[in-house]
């Protein structure tokens, strides 16, 4: 399993908003850059991810889960871009800050932290681990500790 992380201003699309998708998830449509449609096109299903809230709140506040491998943009006729579906699997107990991320030494190669601009990137299976430590999440089954 792989472990990404998605980026998203919660004005246009919140936690709570994906939350309201139930099993049937959302398509994450929209990204216009090749690096992030790059790493979806390498998600598998059943890959988790941290959703994080940017510019607004800047933090980490969810599990989600892909759901659908990565296919056209539903978003644009322009077929270089594509996307997966992800559906949310669990709160983060206690949200993970940006600056929480960047104060801790164990992240400072973190994906978050060097590639900030990136909407969709990598995350270590080493960095999922610890996140989910400083969330208060189990890393596996994502149930509070």
């Amino acid at each position: 399993m792989n472990y990404w992380l998605f980026k998203s201003e919660p004005f246009k699309w919140s936690w709570e908003m994906q939350k309201a998708k139930g099993d049937a998830g959302e398509e994450w449509d929209g990204i216009r850059n090749y690096q992030a449609r790059n790493n979806m096109r390498e998600m598998k299903i059943g890959d988790k991810g941290f959703f994080y809230h940017s510019n607004e709140g800047l933090e980490i506040v969810g599990i989600v889960e892909v759901s659908a491998l990565s296919a056209p943009d539903s978003t644009t006729d322009d077929e270089r871009w594509d996307c997966v579906h992800i559906r949310a699997v669990a709160d983060v107990p206690r949200p993970v800050s940006l600056k929480e991320v960047k104060a801790n030494p164990k992240l400072s190669d973190m994906p978050l932290v060097t590639s900030m601009r990136l909407s969709v990137q990598p995350v270590p299976e080493k960095h999922w681990i610890e996140v989910c430590r400083m969330g208060g999440l189990d890393p596996v089954t994502f149930k509070p500790v």
